[in-house]
C-alpha cells in the first residue's frame, strides 16, 4: 500500500576523505554531542555556582569514559569469543573503529567515571554524585540523539521488514525491503526525554529531589530502548534464538535502578539544586576595633 513511500537510503557515510583519512558522518555527530554537552554543562555550573574551570575536566572525563567503557562493553557483551578467543581479536579491544561500541558498556563507565569526578572534585564546590548524575543524564539524551543520527548514516542497528510509509530501504547493505529504521526512533525518544529533563530543570529545580532526573532517565530511555528492540534486527548470531535479545537483558538493571533511585529520592527528599553554605562574616580584628 505505501510502497511507493519508502525511503531509498544510501547515504555515503564518509563526508570526504584524503588518502587514507576520511572524517564520516558518525565521528562528526559523536564528536558534537560532546561539544554540546559541554555548553549544556555551563550553563548548569552558572546556574548553581560551580566553577567552570571543571568543564574541561569534566569534558576528557567524559570522553574517556564514553570510548572506553563504549568499546568494552561491545566486545564483551555482544562478542566476547571472538575478541578473548585469540591474541588478534584481543588487540582489536584497542581499535574501536574495528566492531563499533556499546551504549550500555559506555554508561557503566560513565557511572563509574562520574562517581570519581564526584569525589575529586564535588566536595570543595558542594556537589555528590547524584548531583552530577542528574545533570548528566540531559546531556546524554542529546548526545544519544546525535550517536543514533551517526547510526542512520552508517546504515547500521535498524528493525524488521515494514509497510509502514517511512520505511527506509538501506541500499548499501544491499536491502531491497523497507525496514523500520529504529535509529530514528530511539533518537526521537532520546530527544523527547531530553526536552522533557531540561524543561524540568528549568522550571522545576526548586521542587524536584535530588536523584530524580537519573532515576526518570533510566527508566524513559532503557524502557524505550527495551520497546524498539522488539522491532530490530539481531545484532549478532547468538541472538537469532533469544526471547529477549542482548540490548533488552542490559537494559532491564538500569530500569530497576532508576525505580530504585526514585524511591530513594522521594524518601531522602533531598534537594535537587546545590546549596551553598554561608560563609561566615569575618570578624573585626582587635587593631580595627581600636581604631573605632
Amino acid at each position: 500500500m505505501f510502497e511507493t513511500l519508502v525511503v531509498n537510503w544510501h547515504m555515503n557515510p564518509e563526508i570526504f576523505s584524503i588518502g587514507p583519512v576520511s572524517l564520516r558522518w558518525y565521528s562528526l555527530l559523536f564528536v558534537s554531542g560532546f561539544v554540546l554537552g559541554w555548553f549544556i554543562f555551563r550553563g548548569f555550573f552558572r546556574r548553581e555556582g560551580v566553577p567552570e574551570t571543571l568543564l574541561d575536566p569534566l569534558l576528557y572525563t567524559l570522553l574517556i569514559g564514553t570510548i572506553v567503557g563504549a568499546r568494552l562493553g561491545h566486545c564483551l557483551f555482544y562478542q566476547p569469543d571472538y575478541y578473548l578467543g585469540s591474541w588478534n581479536g584481543f588487540v582489536e579491544i584497542f581499535m574501536p573503529w574495528k566492531g563499533g561500541l556499546a551504549s550500555h558498556g559506555g554508561t557503566i563507565a560513565l557511572i563509574i567515571a562520574m562517581l570519581w569526578f564526584s569525589r575529586r572534585y564535588g566536595r570543595k564546590d558542594d556537589f555528590d554524585f547524584l548531583w552530577i548524575l542528574d545533570r548528566l543524564c540531559i546531556t546524554v539524551c542529546f548526545a544519544a540523539v546525535f550517536i543514533r543520527l551517526g547510526n542512520l548514516f552508517n546504515s547500521e542497528i535498524y528493525g524488521n521488514v515494514t509497510d509502514l510509509p517511512w520505511g527506509f530501504i538501506f541500499e548499501r547493505n544491499g536491502e531491497t525491503l523497507a525496514k523500520h529504521p529504529t535509529q530514528l526512533y530511539e533518537a526521537l525518544s532520546y530527544l523527547i526525554l531530553g526536552i522533557v529533563l531540561i524543561l524540568l530543570y528549568k522550571f522545576r529545580l526548586q521542587k524536584m529531589y535530588r536523584g530524580m532526573f537519573i532515576g526518570i532517565f533510566f527508566i524513559v530511555l532503557f524502557g524505550m530502548r527495551f520497546l524498539i528492540e522488539f522491532i530490530k534486527q539481531p545484532q549478532v548470531m547468538f541472538e537469532q534464538n533469544m526471547t529477549l535479545n542482548m540490548g533488552q537483558w542490559l537494559s532491564l538493571p538500569f530500569i530497576l535502578i532508576g525505580i530504585a533511585i526514585l524511591v530513594y529520592s522521594l524518601i531522602k527528599k533531598q534537594p535537587a539544586a546545590i546549596v551553598h553554605p554561608e560563609k561566615p562574616k569575618a570578624q573585626p580584628t582587635h587593631y580595627a576595633r581600636a581604631a573605632r
